[in-house]
């Protein structure tokens, strides 16, 4: 069984469809979200509307919580907050009531077994949707912030926006990259698939190319506040 994990589309639906053509190219069984689906980008709407086509297992992410009840005071460096909240009401402003409560009620985790074998994932760690935990952290910290909530043999996360997969302790951690927003320098929408095949694991980043400049062109035209900045992030997947 091959199944794709996808996270932080942050609004990109134009990034969000080429992923998802990819990953109908490779014949995937199955697809899980990570969440982050609709704050920072111009397309919050269709983004979403994307995501719930999928009929798939959701979780929420710190944007997603940021979506319903605004960015607040140190979840951010304090000369970014009023900016984030600008964004933020713009992109509720997209949304509808409905929209906001099926936010609200997302889960925060997931666990899987896939023909024997597990998995959890979750957006940032088992205890935070804010924490950010770095790919380059030691063995030990990975293990105690990612890898202690439950006994799987694969551990996926999102949030930091920079792919990678590691192995520690016989155990395969991956984070699974940015659709919407990269920001390790490669301009190109990151996703990871998982295939199980009798216990046999195989394990991948993907990297899709789609159309930049259609979604900078997009931030202007919707108005969206902050165009310039984000276009720039966009444009060199990377902050």
């Amino acid at each position: 069984m091959r199944v794709a994990f996808i996270s932080d589309i942050h609004g990109n639906a134009v990034a969000l469809d080429a992923v998802l053509a990819d990953i109908q190219n490779k014949q995937i069984d199955q697809i899980y979200v990570l969440g982050d689906l609709c704050y920072r980008g111009p397309e919050p709407r269709r983004s979403l509307d994307t995501i719930r086509t999928l009929d798939t297992k959701v979780i929420k992410g710190n944007a997603d919580e940021w979506v319903v009840r605004g960015v607040r005071e140190g979840e951010v460096p304090d000369k970014a907050l009023v900016l984030m909240n600008s964004e933020r009401e713009w992109t509720v402003s997209q949304l509808d009531p409905a929209d906001l409560d099926y936010l609200k009620d997302l889960p925060t985790e997931l666990h899987l077994e896939i023909e024997g074998v597990s998995i959890s994932a979750y957006h940032a760690t088992p205890e935070s949707l804010f924490e950010i935990v770095p790919g380059s952290s030691e063995d030990a910290v990975l293990q105690a912030k990612l890898m202690s909530a439950a006994d799987s043999t694969i551990y996926v996360y999102a949030h930091i926006h920079k792919p990678f997969i590691r192995y520690i302790g016989g155990k395969v951690l991956i984070n699974i990259g940015s659709v919407g927003l990269p920001f390790d320098g490669l301009a190109k929408a990151s996703y990871a698939i998982v295939e199980v095949d009798h216990k046999r694991i195989s394990t991948s980043i993907e990297r899709v190319a789609y159309d930049i400049e259609k979604v900078v062109q997009l931030y202007q035209e919707v108005n969206y506040p902050n165009s310039e900045m984000m276009g720039r992030i966009v444009r060199n997947g990377s902050v």
